[in-house]
Parts: structure tokens; sequence; C-alpha cells
């Protein structure tokens, strides 16, 4: 007998998701098919000038905090973002060279900013379960620092994009309660105080969650996260009925979407990889 059948009473198992996950199904459903969903899965765009430039400064700043305390200067952060800089998605290498030199300013200002200390972890992925999901995430960095005298873990999360950070985006970031909360877990320390530092301003963004607004986003996220279930076993049941069972939801970001080329009901015309960039 196959061992793919189920038997009657035994636990369904955990459907895995993470924070990437949720966003793209509340962002369209129609790209989370594409992305999660679909088999064999469909072409992807090439790669975006933005991406490339955000990937390269996470890179840097990760393996900045991998050298030797008295190593890290703004010299050598310098010099790894060089090492870690591609030219993907970028219109030519004038562009590039312009994007990197910015980029450069940026961190550097930002590790002159940097007291010296050891972070618990960078780009460290986690997961917990619950009782219907198995979540899991890469979290850019996780401090642990003494706060009102007490031994805390804080999350830390990088924006490198050209946009200043949303008033209140730290408090209802769905994806930093998550990593709070398997960052507790974890290592079985308190952890409540989530940061979003912007690059290129040195903006820096904290909230101070309380266990019951960490336990109201991660209500959240599994009330997200059965949508999506529901919806792959309702493709699995009707699969001739896919666009209706996984809508598109046209905005004004389509134009940007991975899978622009594919989808029908894209509202605006697809941008070309290095668009904005040379506004960063």
């Amino acid at each position: 007998m196959s061992d793919q059948i189920a038997f009657e009473g035994m636990p369904e198992k955990l459907f895995p998701i993470t924070p990437s996950k949720l966003d793209t199904w509340l962002s369209c459903p129609r790209k989370y098919r594409y992305q999660y969903v679909d088999y064999p899965k469909p072409p992807k765009g090439g790669p975006r000038a933005v991406t490339t430039m955000g990937i390269s400064i996470h890179n840097a700043l990760k393996d900045w905090f991998r050298l030797e305390t008295e190593q890290r200067t703004s010299a050598a952060a310098e010099s790894l973002l060089r090492a870690a800089w591609r030219d993907d998605g970028f219109r030519d290498e004038e562009q590039s060279l312009g994007a990197l030199h910015r980029a450069i300013n940026w961190i550097k200002a930002y590790v002159e900013e940097i007291d010296s200390f050891e972070p618990l972890g960078t780009e460290r992925t986690l997961s917990i379960k619950t009782e219907l999901l198995n979540v899991s995430g890469r979290i850019d960095r996780i401090d642990q620092r003494k706060i009102d005298g007490v031994e805390e873990l804080v999350i830390v999360d990088y924006k490198t994009g050209r946009h200043d950070l949303a008033e209140g985006e730290a408090a209802s970031s769905m994806p930093l309660a998550i990593y709070a909360s398997m960052a507790e877990r974890t290592f079985r320390q308190p952890c409540v105080q989530v940061e979003l530092h912007h690059i290129p301003t040195g903006e820096i963004q904290i909230h101070r969650h309380s266990k019951e607004s960490l336990t109201r986003q991660i209500s959240r996220a599994t009330d997200i996260a059965l949508e999506a279930r529901g919806a792959e076993k309702a493709l699995a049941d009707r699969p001739t009925e896919s666009d209706d069972i996984f809508p598109a939801r046209p905005s004004s970001l389509c134009g940007y979407c991975d899978y622009a080329l594919l989808c029908e009901a894209r509202t605006t015309p697809i941008v070309s990889p290095w668009a904005g960039i040379d506004l960063e």
C-alpha cells in the first residue's frame, strides 16, 4: 500500500510557513500560487537592482559582525560591501558603481554609530511549531542587551529601501513579532523589543511588545496561514479553478512583480529591472 495514504484519526501534517509567505499571500494570492504552489514552478523575471543592493548590504553587515572586534571599522565595512557587491539587475556598470558608492556611504555611517558588542546571532534561521503550523524565518540580527537591569533579546531588522520608515512600522510588523516569539522560545529568554534599522538614513525605530500584542500577531499569522492552506487544499480538489481560488490582487506594484509577464490581471506596465535605483 502507498505510504501516502492518510489514516483516519492521525494528526494533520503541520503547515510550513514563513513571514515572507504570509506577506505574499496578503499582497496577492495569485503571486503566492506562482511562487509556492505551482509545479513545475513558472519562470520568474530577472533580478532587480534594488534587491541586489539590499542583499549586498545585508551580507556585508553579516560579515562585518563576524570580524574580530578590533577589526570592525568603517573601512572594513566598505571592503566587505565591495566584495559582496553584484551587478545583477543594473542598467550598466556606471549605474551599478553609483549605487555602490551611495551604499558605501550608508553602511560606513551606520557602523560608525555601533558600540562594541557581540550579537547573539546574525542571519540566524529559527523556527517554532504551533498546533497547526511550522513557522520558520531568518533574522537579520539578534542582540542580547540589559534593559532596565534585565537581560533581554532584541530583534534587529535592516531596511535598505529608499523610502523612510512608516510611522509605527516596527509596531505593526507581523514578521518582527514572529521573530521575537521564535527567539524567546528558542533561547528561553525574554524578547519583546523589536527594531527597524533604516541603513540609508540611520533611522532606528523601536517598539516594545506586550505579551498580549505578540499573541495577537501570532494569532493573526495563524489565521492568514490557514487561509493559504485552505486555498491549497481547494486547489487539490478543483485544479481547473486555480484563478478563482488564488485571485489576483492588482496594485501599483504589479509592474515590479516577478511574475508580471504571466499575469493577465496586471494593471500597470512592467518596469525595468533598475527602476528607482537612481533615486536610492
